[in-house]
């Protein structure tokens, strides 16, 4: 996918707030609105869409990917993208993206009203009156001032959660493998080992994403550390807790109420839990407010509109690299990268020892994301059985056995504030950018004064000097016009030329016996 990404038809499969549409109709895309659609009608529908747009309800299965023709990004107008097969969308260069902070308030405020309900049974009190009873005595609650609230999960939702019940008084701890201890104190929790948390909670509200690091989180062992008769909420997504060992929890007393807003499987067929007495349950809520619904329609609206128009992007799931890619400061970079990817695997077809990437200089100290894919992009160009792009390169170059390491020297060399080195075997290239243009400065050592631009076709040879007079009369022959041309340093006796051509010789044979090396490229 190069920027910008020409999308003239987005489907919207699912119920989304009007605004999702009329943004997209506003920037000149157009938008089919089916929801409900079958998997065979699905099927049907995305043949010829450019992009996808759903919510919770539409699952964009392996086979929904692969019979889509067209497909450039599928949109989640949430923050989970477990309906999304994200790892066959990036093997087909497809990106994902979400919403991430679109439901975060109304999760965390729907998290924070299953708390309070759990404390003072307020469903189950609320039924008892609508069945003509009046039992004060059989609803006896708990304060919430001086207990403490485990959060496992410190992103968005997780911290707003603690914010809020901070304020009733409750102590909070909690959990993360990405969040630092420090970014989680401004908040007011203290981050503990998990073993640590269990025994002290009166309550456990769960927020992390469904992975295989977090399925069965609380379960048997888990639940055995815990206080007896602590409270278990769960508004993230079903399988984080373990249903079985809940409900055995529950009927032990080692769990005294649970409140779920997710299920394993939705809805549930299971019964047991929604059944049992001191279990709150809704029907997946956690983004069912009209609030929530018009921040991520209009937030996954403004996501593709920004791809389209050749934004930077946010709420990438599976391409990171195009997070960075519209910036106008990384565009050049990025072109460099895919150039000299390019060039490395025309000089040297011998690459299956791997490719190393070195940036220098302080203004690549992070760039590796983002130019170890156009690498692979450039590498793969005239390889690869499908489109290669920033989504799919790198994993379409480990899979065809390319190893591509990096590394980062702070200290730019010379004068030059970054500068990109690419080696294997033992070609070696380095470029840079000026202005907007990709540029090569070294091959194998040897140094261009003036800098050749990286566009058009360029024939690469590697001759004794005073050639040149003998290739402007081969160039005759073949009819190609010499644009610009350009030689290095001499090194033990011979140069690297590199001339722009205005169409492509058809055959290097006659160039060869004068030549060390030649070698036609066009970017």
């Amino acid at each position: 996918m190069a920027p910008a990404a020409a999308l003239s038809k987005v489907l919207i499969s699912d119920s989304l707030d009007p605004c999702c549409k009329e943004i997209l109709q506003g920037a000149g895309i157009g938008v089919l609105e089916k929801s409900g659609l079958s998997k065979e009608q699905l099927l049907a529908e995305i043949k010829d869409c450019d992009g996808l747009i759903v919510r919770s309800a539409t699952k964009v299965t392996a086979d929904i990917i692969d019979a889509a023709e067209k497909l450039q990004v599928i949109g989640r107008a949430g923050t989970g993208v477990d309906n999304v097969d994200v790892e066959a969308a990036t093997r087909k260069g497809i990106l994902v993206m979400n919403t991430p902070t679109g439901n975060s308030l109304s999760a965390a405020e729907l998290t924070c009203g299953m708390i309070m309900s759990l404390a003072r049974q307020i469903p189950q009190a609320a039924a008892s009156m609508k069945a003509g009873k009046w039992d004060r005595k059989k609803f006896m609650g708990m304060e919430l001032q001086g207990k403490t609230l485990g959060i496992l999960g410190l992103g968005r939702i997780g911290r707003e959660v603690a914010i809020r019940m901070q304020s009733f008084g409750m102590k909070t701890i909690g959990y993360d493998p990405i969040i630092t201890p420090e970014e989680s104190a401004a908040f007011g929790v203290e981050q503990l080992p998990l073993e640590r948390i269990w025994p002290l909670c009166d309550f456990i509200t769960v927020h992390t994403p469904l992975l295989p690091s977090t399925t069965g989180l609380l379960n048997d062992t888990t639940f055995a550390q815990c206080r007896r008769g602590v409270q278990v909420i769960n508004c993230a997504r079903g399988g984080i807790v373990d249903e079985g060992a809940l409900l055995r929890a529950l009927q032990s007393g080692q769990c005294g109420g649970a409140a779920l807003d997710v299920f394993t499987e939705e809805p549930p067929k299971d019964k047991d839990l929604v059944n049992h007495p001191n279990v709150i349950s809704c029907p997946h809520l956690g983004a069912s407010t009209k609030e929530a619904q018009s921040r991520c329609g209009r937030e996954i609206a403004m996501q593709i509109v920004d791809l389209v128009q050749g934004r930077a992007l946010a709420g990438t799931v599976n391409g990171q690299a195009l997070g960075s890619a519209y910036a106008s400061h990384t565009k050049p970079w990025i072109a460099l990268a895919r150039t000299l990817g390019i060039v490395l695997r025309a000089l040297t077809q011998q690459v299956n020892g791997g490719v190393q990437v070195v940036t220098h200089g302080s203004t690549l100290q992070k760039a590796g994301s983002y130019l170890i894919p156009a690498v692979a992009m450039g590498l793969l160009k005239e390889t690869a059985q499908k489109t290669v792009n920033l989504v799919n390169g790198l994993l379409l170059a480990q899979e065809a056995g390319l190893k591509i390491t990096t590394t980062h020297n702070d200290r730019a060399l010379g004068s030059e504030e970054g500068l990109l080195q690419l080696s294997a075997g033992t070609c070696m290239l380095t470029g840079s950018v000026q202005g907007d243009v990709a540029v090569l400065r070294e091959l194998n050592g040897a140094v261009f004064n003036h800098p050749v631009p990286l566009t058009g076709t360029l024939l690469f040879y590697r001759s004794k000097p005073s050639l040149l007079p003998t290739i402007i009369g081969l160039l005759g022959k073949a009819k190609a016009e010499l644009l610009s041309y350009h030689r290095s340093s001499i090194l033990t006796g011979e140069e690297w030329s590199v001339t722009s051509l205005s169409s492509a010789l058809p055959s290097l044979q006659e160039l060869k016996p004068h030549v060390a090396e030649a070698v036609q490229v066009t970017l």
